[in-house]
């Protein structure tokens, strides 16, 4: 368990976690990393701590540079548990009366997180802390994603520490995006979409005010996931796409189904948005995981929805990504809602309802009663047909 070298005296110390597989209904199928970072100057601070359970990998790496006791303070830029989790035996190996350095929110969190026992120091947005040679710099991030997140800016290296900003659920010995052998895009995308989406306007002001600042950077290293040194801004920028949520020339027809039925319609729907033009693939809710399925989603200027009617309501997987999107606040989609149904039908309309209010563009939504004959597929190909062209008329 080694540590690497970043930067001169600035090493990752972070921990590799292999085997997570859900973070808050997100699927990790690639594990993902607790990245910490030792700064060695005339005094020593550790950027941030793992979760709870990974400390023994901090130690090790630590250890390998200096006595862990050495380390004079420590920043905590977010206090979520899978960065201060290990704050507690962190600062019972180092000494418990050493300062952590965290924003005004950060210092509420972890007193209520921890119940005392930690020696908080909050800093102000724009302050700063001298570590001898080096100067660290904050900048408050507030809900990116929590109240409490902020940003530390290693001034003399140009080294921002972006807490959970910038990052991606990915495990790997390799640190860099120069290094990395697999494309780390899809995970940064997907880590954006499940993640950071509903503060995309947040983002918006984030990218304004640190390009105002006139910060360089020669490394943004997150607290998840690969380091960005080969081109820093190239992340900071796709940033900027991904907030402005601009819809794409791409549909998704999202769908469970009991008996097959509801299944034929997204299908019939597919070939109808695809034969106009717009690209689009059926998604079942049970063969792909929601944020999978959000992912896909987050360019996708059309989505369809679909489930059959279930006691008088919508199908339980439906439910489901209803209320996981509902939370993620998608923006600039056009909408529509099918089903088949056996005696009531009121799923189609039910979704219509909750699609509308995200604030989802809706055409009239399409149900069918038990299996569609000829004329039902006929009408569920000729919505897919007023998706795609509405979709068109809205990128033209």
């Amino acid at each position: 368990m080694r540590p690497v070298e970043i930067a001169k005296d600035v090493y990752w110390v972070g921990a590799i976690d292999w085997n997570v597989r859900d973070f808050h209904g997100y699927s990790t199928y690639e594990g993902t990393t607790y990245n910490a970072f030792l700064v060695v100057d005339e005094k020593v601070a550790l950027v941030d701590a793992v979760k709870a359970g990974h400390e023994d990998q901090l130690f090790q790496r630590v250890s390998q540079v200096i006595d862990p006791k050495k380390i004079d303070l420590v920043v905590s830029n977010h206090t979520e548990m899978d960065h201060s989790g290990g704050l507690p035996r962190l600062m019972h190996r180092i000494g418990e009366a050493k300062p952590v350095y965290c924003s005004k929110m950060g210092e509420k969190n972890l007193r209520m997180h921890y119940r005392g026992g930690l020696n908080l120091q909050p800093v102000q947005d724009g302050g700063s802390l001298s570590l001898g040679k080096r100067e660290l710099l904050f900048l408050e991030t507030r809900m990116l994603h929590w109240p409490d997140s902020m940003f530390s800016y290693l001034k003399e290296d140009k080294i921002l520490f972006s807490s959970d900003a910038f990052g991606q659920h990915y495990a790997s010995l390799e640190r860099f995006d120069d290094t990395i052998r697999d494309d780390i895009w899809p995970h940064a995308l997907k880590y954006y979409a499940n993640i950071l989406l509903p503060f995309s306007g947040l983002v918006e002001k984030l990218i304004e005010k640190v390009a105002a600042s006139g910060l360089e950077f020669s490394m943004i290293c997150p607290d998840h996931g690969i380091l960005w040194r080969k081109d820093p801004l190239s992340i900071v920028n796709a940033y900027a796409r991904w907030a402005a949520q601009k819809p794409e020339k791409k549909a998704l027809v999202i769908y469970d189904t009991m008996w097959h039925s509801t299944e034929m319609m997204a299908e019939a729907i597919v070939e109808g948005l695809n034969d106009t033009g717009v690209p689009a693939k059926p998604l079942h809710l049970r063969k792909w995981h929601r944020s999978d399925i959000v992912t896909e989603m987050h360019a996708a200027g059309v989505m369809a929805l679909g489930s059959p009617t279930l006691n008088n309501g919508i199908f339980p997987s439906v439910a489901d990504f209803l209320t996981y999107i509902k939370g993620l606040k998608p923006k600039n989609k056009i909408g529509a809602a099918f089903g088949s149904y056996g005696w009531s039908g009121e799923a189609p309309k039910i979704l219509h309802q909750e699609l509308s209010g995200m604030g989802f563009e809706m055409v009239d939504p399409l149900r069918v009663q038990y299996v569609p004959d000829g004329n039902a597929m006929e009408d569920a190909y000729t919505l897919g047909v007023r998706l795609a062209k509405s979709c068109l008329e809205k990128l033209a």
